[in-house]
């Protein structure tokens, strides 16, 4: 399954829309920012969405008829990074997770009535959703194939049974994607299926909460129950046995436009740290004119470069190749999340106490990007399937005649 197709606006016109989301962030949102620790507020949620729209830089990843600036996704990287300067970034630009990984599956697999009651309110900006997939232990979390939700056919429709957790922006959220497991049924083979389900539904609730060290994500991550909750057949997302491979559908582009906001606040504390650095004396000298403070700016320098570059790579190759896409957003996954926190770290270490203060941000940041290693599949988790990934290749290349290169060389004494 490919990318949507979008129409390509041209070079000119996605460098103006990066120009002018870059001075909305500076001018608009960066003001807004609730102090370190704080969430946004709904109203300062729906008054910044105002003013994106306003300003022409809103949804920028959603179709033009539904409200967005229409860019296809390997145009995506450089605006998701523009916005994710500001932590509020993506939320103000109605491209931050979940919403924004919905807003993508139901324009691939949603039927136009589902587009209609669910993609569009979503894409405006007047509701948010939230994805039901990882559940207490044993079920569901980084192996899906433990998912022990289960959806039952009946009369009417269809009987949803289960708890999930960790159902980011559940809390005020519209509806919910919920991944539930269901037997073969006529043509379709056993497996998950995906269910919209409104979350006035009175089968779902919303439980307790938990409480995580990041904020961003409005309406948190908490506990979700679904007890004989009831959906008529149209709130089945795409067919019925498919789920996981939607699901990859969704979470390929997902992991990677994480990838791209955490980018964004990777550059912004460097950025502050540039500025601190070059400004503050210490043993006669400008700090950022001392080997060691030079050794970790030019590490992140490299760390957020070498981010960057993966970044565009995998997104031009999820435009053009799904499946090849999703197996390198994994390596993406992995590195950018990682290289993202050493940045901030370093920029903590830069800014010495002030760092790890609230005056500045960056602890705040650092709290915002940890949980990414572990978010959207932990990193161990993608090493593994990258791993197997690898070896699967290199044996199935030797099997089709490669030359095998693994056994070591007997040399003769007369060789040495």
């Amino acid at each position: 399954m490919s990318a949507p197709a979008h129409t390509a606006p041209g070079r000119e016109a996605v460098e103006d829309l990066r120009r002018r989301t870059r001075a909305f962030i500076r001018d608009v949102v960066m003001p807004a920012e609730p102090v370190p620790g704080q969430a946004l507020t709904e109203s300062e949620r729906a008054r910044l969405q105002q003013a994106a729209k306003d300003a022409g830089v809103f949804a920028p990843h959603v179709p033009v008829e539904y409200g967005g600036q229409g860019l296809p996704l390997q145009d995506w990287p450089e605006i998701f990074e523009e916005a994710g300067y500001s932590p509020i970034g993506p939320t103000a630009l109605n491209c931050m997770a979940p919403d924004e990984g919905n807003m993508h599956m139901l324009e691939l697999i949603g039927t136009p009535e589902q587009k209609q009651q669910y993609l569009a309110p979503l894409a405006a900006g007047d509701v948010r959703s939230c994805f039901g997939m990882t559940e207490p232990h044993p079920g569901a979390g980084s192996d899906p194939d433990a998912l022990q939700t289960t959806a039952r056919r009946n009369r009417d429709g269809w009987l949803i049974n289960g708890h999930k957790r960790f159902t980011s922006g559940a809390i005020g959220a519209g509806f919910c994607i919920v991944m539930a497991r269901t037997e073969a049924d006529g043509d379709a083979p056993a497996g998950a299926t995906m269910f919209l389900v409104d979350m006035d539904n009175p089968g779902i609730r919303v439980g307790e909460h938990i409480h995580t060290i990041d904020r961003t994500i409005g309406g948190g991550h908490p506990h979700v129950y679904l007890e004989d909750c009831a959906v008529p057949d149209s709130a089945v997302l795409g067919e019925v046995g498919l789920g996981f491979k939607y699901a990859q559908v969704r979470l390929g582009p997902a992991r990677l436009t994480h990838c791209m906001r955490w980018l964004g606040l990777a550059r912004r504390s460097l950025d502050i740290a540039l500025d601190r650095t070059g400004k503050r004396e210490i043993f006669g000298s400008s700090i950022s004119e001392l080997g060691l403070a030079q050794e970790l700016i030019a590490q992140s320098v490299i760390d957020i470069e070498t981010s960057a570059a993966i970044i565009t790579r995998t997104a031009d190759l999820l435009a053009a190749d799904a499946k090849a896409g999703s197996a390198l957003s994994s390596v993406a996954k992995v590195h950018c999340s990682e290289a993202v926190y050493r940045v901030i770290d370093r920029c903590v270490q830069l800014c010495g106490g002030d760092g790890v203060s609230d005056g500045l941000p960056l602890a705040q940041y650092l709290n915002e990007v940890r949980p990414f290693r572990i978010y959207d599949g932990s990193n161990e988790t993608h090493k593994w399937a990258i791993a197997r990934r690898a070896s699967a290749r290199r044996r199935r290349e030797v099997e089709a005649g490669a030359p095998y290169q693994g056994d070591a060389v007997v040399r003769g004494e007369q060789e040495r």
